[in-house]
């Protein structure tokens, strides 16, 4: 189809950047796996448009998926990937939803090196705050009254030390977590399984309103999609993906949040949880992750000393969330203030800067090469020191 003869709002799906990713995450048979594979074999997923079926079809994509491609390319609107596409860009820009694509430089990096990270994160929201460092504290629906204070206290606490409080906004332990960092003067990320134009459950959507004005809420789930009970699990693995490591604070033994733990756990991300009497059934999935190496918790310093203990005092937050400087990180954001914290003034090795600030080597890197271009470090025998 030529272009004069495409509607001018469907000529803005094709020419932006953000259309293609939408596209993309509408393909059929394009899932984690399958995305992977096709990364090992070109370095862009851009690439799949300058390739014809035969080659396409060599790549291991299925019919259905290089049926679309063709249609994308040839610019036909009829074809129901495309029109699909179409519609969640529309939806997207009628609902004011901001579109977040894995090819934009502030999509979350922790997240981005997951799994199955999403190809599109749909943003109602400050989305810088997806850049900042994340804990993620999460339990049970139906939590008791001390459960719901301990996610409170929690969520402020982690506030007050530098830290943005992630979790799913539903009822029990989520919401009160939001809540808690809100009351508290600071911002917090809602990861949710349905439209982020959709308030879900129901009886948050004051607390959705609050968490859009004041923090974000995040979705793979494009505007006008219904909250369906697949699509939790799902959102979990973004809530442990985007943390440095998730608070589990009342949990039953089949309870939702383990699997937010387990996924942490296979993500490399740290796993807490806060212990509770033995007569509390909504205490024994808290009690079997400690057992399995879950670090109890009793105060929020025991989740920054495992974290590293850079986190305490240094980079304490005042309501406003910004970072207290010292003369030597003004202008710094938080990670490179982590890995200077972390170095001495004698060579340490990158391997154990990673222990300690528990930062991907990529990110270590980046971070270093930086501060060394300002002056802050530099490379010695045996790794990088500090020297101001």
């Amino acid at each position: 189809m030529p272009l004069s003869s495409v509607a001018p709002s469907d000529q803005e799906l094709f020419q932006s950047e953000s259309g293609f990713w939408i596209f993309l995450s509408c393909l059929p048979k394009f899932g984690a796996r399958r995305q992977q594979a096709v990364l090992e074999q070109l370095p862009d997923l851009h690439d799949l448009l300058t390739h014809n079926a035969a080659t396409l079809k060599a790549l291991g994509l299925a019919a259905e998926t290089v049926e679309a491609l063709e249609a994308w390319r040839r610019r036909n609107t009829a074809h129901p990937v495309v029109a699909g596409a179409g519609s969640v860009y529309r939806d997207c820009l009628r609902t004011s939803t901001d579109i977040l694509t894995m090819a934009d430089a502030d999509y979350p990096s922790p997240l981005k090196h997951i799994h199955d990270a999403p190809l599109v994160l749909y943003v109602r929201g400050d989305r810088a705050l997806l850049g900042r460092e994340q804990i993620g504290i999460v339990g049970s629906r139906n939590a008791t009254r001390a459960g719901l204070e301990h996610a409170r206290s929690f969520a402020a606490a982690l506030g007050r030390k530098g830290l943005l409080v992630t979790s799913g906004l539903a009822l029990g332990v989520d919401g009160a977590a939001h809540a808690g960092a809100l009351d508290a003067g600071f911002p917090t990320v809602a990861v949710i399984g349905n439209g982020v134009d959709r308030p879900y459950p129901y009886r948050h959507r004051t607390l959705s309103e609050r968490i859009a004005g004041d923090g974000v809420i995040v979705s793979e789930y494009p505007p006008g999609t219904s909250a369906k009970a697949g699509h939790f699990p799902r959102r979990n693995r973004i809530i442990s993906g985007l943390t440095r490591g998730i608070l589990v604070v009342e949990a039953g033994l089949k309870s939702g949040s383990l699997i937010t733990a387990r996924l942490a756990l296979e993500q490399g991300r740290e796993v807490f949880a806060i212990p509770g009497s033995v007569h509390n059934p909504l205490a024994r999935g808290c009690h079997d992750l400690i057992r399995q190496g879950a670090k109890l918790v009793e105060t929020v310093d025991d989740i920054c000393e495992e974290l590293g203990a850079w986190w305490s005092g240094q980079n304490a937050e005042s309501p406003s969330g910004t970072i207290k400087e010292t003369p030597a990180t003004a202008g710094l954001d938080s990670r490179e203030i982590a890995v200077l914290e972390a170095l001495g003034y004698d060579p340490q090795s990158t391997d154990d800067l990673c222990s300690v600030t528990g930062l991907p080597a990529d990110q270590l890197m980046q971070s270093l090469l930086l501060l060394e271009l300002q002056g802050l470090v530099d490379a010695a025998p045996g790794g990088f020191q500090r020297i101001a």
